[in-house]
């Protein structure tokens, strides 16, 4: 299963959720990478800490490998690094990919993605795909590229009204970029129970019919120990409420 997890709006948790969901499929003997195409590198940050920046090959290099039509160009797995977790590998993203992006979509390479996924899927049970905060060629290679994509939403107005915009371009990349693509659901995240706002908002998605999870993430200090850490909550506390509510909703993903 290849997932994406993308939203437009920046401050949704893409990464964290991204980096968690990933942590636990390899917890339980999935063979898991995660694939960092943000040039913001957080998620690649989260998992490896201050030896992010050493862990090359980067996907940059993949993409620049694209652009140079080399007669020997590396296998994918040259890209994949090992992290400190079993069962969980990364490919890591690298501020040049902003550089690159110009000259990947003039000369088409938005297909690409795909190609690097189809092959890695055949040595991995789940990959992830963290995604920059924009519909940019990133974003959408990695759309065509996946078979699903979550929706991370912090449950505010305008998160709401960007939800619109936002599902209305996975529909087009559906329609002319790859049929399979599945919207698997919006994750709820820094939700809080008690206000009456959250409640109402998540009321109003599912009676419009969108695919809302059951399990919703709370909000929690404890999500900056583990990012300041480097271990997901699974790794940092696996009886914390919120690694519950992870492991919950990685369980709710299975059963769909």
């Amino acid at each position: 299963m290849k997932r994406v997890i993308f939203n437009q709006k920046g401050g949704v948790g893409k990464s964290t959720i991204a980096v968690n969901l990933a942590a636990i499929a390899a917890s339980q003997g999935k063979r898991t990478l995660l694939i960092d195409i943000d040039p913001q590198c957080n998620s690649s940050r989260y998992v490896l800490g201050a030896t992010a920046h050493e862990a090359v090959p980067t996907l940059g290099a993949y993409f620049e490998q694209v652009l140079s039509f080399s007669m020997f160009a590396q296998a994918p797995g040259h890209y994949v690094h090992p992290t400190p977790f079993e069962n969980l590998s990364i490919i890591v993203a690298h501020p040049e990919l902003g550089d690159l992006q110009s000259k990947l979509e003039s000369r088409n390479k938005i297909y690409k993605l795909r190609d690097l996924l189809r092959e890695l899927s055949k040595e991995y049970d789940e990959i992830f795909v963290d995604t920059p905060p924009a519909y940019n060629f990133f974003s959408q290679s990695a759309l065509i590229a996946a078979d699903s994509c979550l929706i991370p939403f912090d449950c505010d107005d305008f998160s709401r009204q960007a939800l619109y915009s936002l599902i209305n371009n996975i529909k087009e990349i559906k329609a002319d970029h790859n049929a399979e693509l599945q919207i698997e659901g919006i994750v709820v995240n820094q939700f809080q129970p008690r206000a009456l706002l959250p409640q109402r908002m998540v009321e109003q998605l599912k009676e419009e019919g969108l695919p809302v999870f059951d399990n919703k993430l709370s909000s929690s200090i404890r999500i900056r120990e583990s990012h300041e850490r480097n271990l997901p909550m699974v790794h940092l506390d696996r009886s914390h409420k919120l690694s519950q509510e992870y492991l919950a909703l990685y369980s709710e993903l299975q059963a769909a």
